[in-house]
């Protein structure tokens, strides 16, 4: 899967140990904030009938194939189709100019090979789930050649060794239906709070002001296809002045997250919130509590490897330390009586 801020990849035993406990005979997992859709995809490796959801288009895609699409109905249709994108002659267009030209993001030769395949992608007049298998097979294959330091708020002064490498496409890693029907959707956690009902809720939300849309304009505008002009730099959409969420916002974070708590309908709930976010852990506990019995699971970990390499001016020379090294996580586990909760695997 794509390197991501906020995944879950490190936790993930965590999550999905918390969550079989709470459910050792499977059940329904709603995942309102799915992200790169890791939990919800390892959820249904599990057996459990999942629905992920997220505002963002390339999340959706991520979660289309990784939780929704079924691996017995798609796999040999999707290698064909892979075979294809393979065989398509590079041609240099859009996706080239605004993200190996104009910013370097990607080498030249690798943004011509995306540029033909996206565009054989949309020309092909794919079912939507085959059609995201093959988006997320080749966001993975250009997330392994770019010239990040993980986030695509900027970009190294010199390419990284991967990014000389060719573009090569992988099957996604598509599980067989198990536990029974999953699903995904694209909408505002807010909004479809309202509609859930689940077993459990995990509920995963923005934490503090950096926006996963600004960080991840790349992934969006491939998964778009729309062309969109661009500012700064970095290259971003447009639409990212825009396209706000009250979760990236001091004074919002907490009425956007008490209304979806509010709003929800599942005996049990899972928050996962970091220690560098807007709310503290007696502000979860308070506003969690109306819900049930709440306890609370600390996880240290290392924080994101932009953080570690250190701030550095837009020449590129090094300025300055951040001030810590690593985080921690906390679970907000909310249940109607006390449990005990189960150590990660």
């Amino acid at each position: 899967m794509i390197k991501y801020i906020g995944s879950k990849r490190a936790l993930l035993g965590h999550v999905t140990g918390v969550v079989a406990g709470l459910l050792p005979q499977g059940g329904q997992v709603c995942d309102l904030f799915s992200g790169t859709a890791r939990v919800g995809h390892a959820l249904k490796k599990q057996g459990f009938q999942v629905w992920s959801n997220d505002h963002n288009a390339y999340a959706h895609i991520l979660a289309t194939a990784y939780v929704q699409a079924d691996r017995e109905r798609w796999v040999e249709r999707a290698e064909t189709v892979l075979g294809e994108l393979r065989a398509v002659t590079p041609q240099a267009g859009w996706f080239t100019q605004a993200f190996c030209h104009d910013a370097r993001y990607f080498h030249p030769d690798n943004g011509a090979r995306i540029d033909a395949m996206r565009d054989r992608i949309e020309a092909m007049g794919l079912e939507p789930e085959l059609k995201a298998v093959a988006l997320v097979s080749l966001m993975e294959a250009a997330d392994r050649v770019d010239s990040t330091a993980g986030v695509q708020m900027a970009y190294m002064k010199q390419w990284a060794p991967r990014a000389l490498k060719p573009l090569e496409l992988r099957m996604p890693d598509i599980l067989p239906s198990v536990g029974g029907v999953c699903r995904a959707t694209q909408g505002d956690a807010v909004e479809m709070a309202e509609q859930v009902e689940a077993d459990l809720v995990y509920l995963d939300p923005p934490y503090n002001q950096h926006s996963y849309l600004g960080n991840y304009h790349c992934w969006e505008s491939l998964v778009l296809w729309d062309r969109p002009e661009t500012y700064g730099v970095a290259n971003k959409r447009v639409d990212v002045r825009t396209r706000k969420s009250a979760f990236n916002s001091r004074p919002g974070i907490g009425p956007a997250l008490r209304s979806v708590i509010e709003r929800l309908r599942a005996p049990n709930l899972i928050v996962s919130f970091n220690d560098e976010g807007y709310l503290s852990r007696a502000d979860l506990v308070e506003m969690l509590s109306s819900r049930g019995h709440v306890q609370v699971v600390e996880i240290a970990h290392p924080r994101y490897v932009g953080a570690r390499i250190g701030i550095h001016n837009p020449k590129g020379v090094k300025v300055g330390q951040v001030g810590r090294l690593k985080n921690v996580e906390h679970l907000f586990v909310v249940t109607d009586r006390p449990v005990e909760l189960p150590v990660a695997a």
